[in-house]
């Protein structure tokens, strides 16, 4: 296998995974793979490019000085502003396709525009930096972005059932993390002993995964009955 290969197997293998863990754990009424699928690649593409080119004028310059000094802290508040409405496109479209009906389905359409863009991410980082950066990268990355997604993924499928009526706490929640995660791992380069808060922010990451599942399996047991139904078992 060439370098090209090496690190586009190592960029995408690990985020496609994942996806396949969470759409399994969706075992009650499974999305449409389409959908799911479609969700990935639009984070994998659309997000990365929109996210691409506002971070380019934000915070590296190109046509236009950056708006700002590009301290760690500006560039990781950009990058969250910036990269989670991005995603977020991707998790519209199964909710604008009326595809989502609760936490489950929220869930993990919101992991897979995550774990897309993780993807294409560390692919982009490998042709610049090398294999071993997207090696390490795909080890924590990808469930990085899946939870940040996540929780705005949650926010939707509430919303589509008709349980709150505005995103913006999902949103900010998202924001919130991904440009602390940003922040310390900037600084942990300099200070190593900043590293202890990427672990912190790892396990963070992971019990939230793990709460929506729990939740979002919780909730489709709930309403089995009303699956039963929709597949015409009360015919």
């Amino acid at each position: 296998m060439n370098i090209l290969g090496t690190v586009a197997f190592f960029a995408y293998a690990p985020a496609l995974a994942i996806l396949w863990y969470f759409y399994h754990a969706d075992k009650y009424e499974p999305e449409p793979k389409r959908y799911v699928m479609g969700t990935f690649i639009l984070g994998a593409t659309l997000s990365v490019g929109i996210a691409y080119i506002i971070e380019s004028v934000l915070t590296i310059g190109g046509l236009v000085q950056p708006v700002l000094p590009t301290t760690a802290f500006y560039v990781a508040l950009v990058a969250g502003l910036v990269e989670e409405p991005a995603k977020a496109l991707a998790v519209r479209l199964p909710y604008k396709a009326n595809q989502m009906d609760g936490i489950m389905d929220g869930l993990v359409y919101g992991v897979a525009a995550g774990l897309g863009f993780a993807a294409t991410e560390n692919f982009l980082y490998g042709l610049g930096w090398g294999v071993a950066v997207t090696i390490t990268r795909a080890f924590l990355t990808p469930f990085a972005h899946a939870t940040w997604s996540g929780i705005v993924g949650v926010g939707y499928g509430l919303k589509a059932e008709g349980k709150i009526s505005s995103l913006w706490s999902f949103y900010i929640l998202a924001i919130l993390l991904h440009s602390l995660w940003d922040y310390y791992a900037f600084m942990s380069a300099r200070i190593p002993a900043y590293n202890i808060m990427l672990v912190f922010f790892i396990g963070l990451n992971l019990a939230i995964l793990r709460y929506f599942m729990l939740s979002g399996q919780a909730e489709d047991r709930a309403r089995l009955w009303y699956y039963w139904f929709k597949r015409g078992g009360g015919r």
